[in-house]
């Protein structure tokens, strides 16, 4: 008897993993389909790190940015922003003092380079955004 039950729990282990990922594929699939607004909050350009509040004017300057990838095309795969066709966001360096590479802070914008629709920061390397307001 001992021997049966032992050859079952692992059955009983997969058995439960499976019916979990099974429970779990359609939340995974509708977050993957589907743009978030939950938790999608707003700042304000005064409560952007200063870092951030200079990358904001350098937007609406054109320029120059400090970074070779600053400008370029940012493709929402996350679809945690608004929808719109591909070129539409671009995105740009926050600096992060101390850090030496580009750090996880970025300015995505959305519309005409200089005078975008929206911009949203992130401070998280893209896992949240929070749209800036004047």
């Amino acid at each position: 008897m001992l021997k049966a039950l032992v050859a079952r729990v692992p059955q009983a282990g997969v058995a439960c993993v499976l019916g979990a990922v099974l429970a779990l594929m359609p939340v995974a699939g509708q977050a993957r389909n589907a743009p978030s607004t939950q938790g999608q909050t707003t700042i304000t350009v005064a409560q952007l790190p200063p870092q951030g509040r200079e990358t904001y004017a350098l937007i609406h300057q054109g320029g120059p940015f400090p970074y070779e990838k600053d400008g370029t095309v940012f493709g929402n795969r996350e679809r945690l922003l608004p929808l719109h066709k591909r070129g539409y966001y671009r995105e740009y360096t926050v600096r992060t003092p101390g850090a030496r590479n580009r750090g996880a802070r970025r300015i995505v914008c959305g519309g005409k380079p200089r005078m975008p629709d929206a911009c949203y920061y992130t401070s998280d390397h893209y896992a949240s955004f929070r749209e800036i307001v004047e």
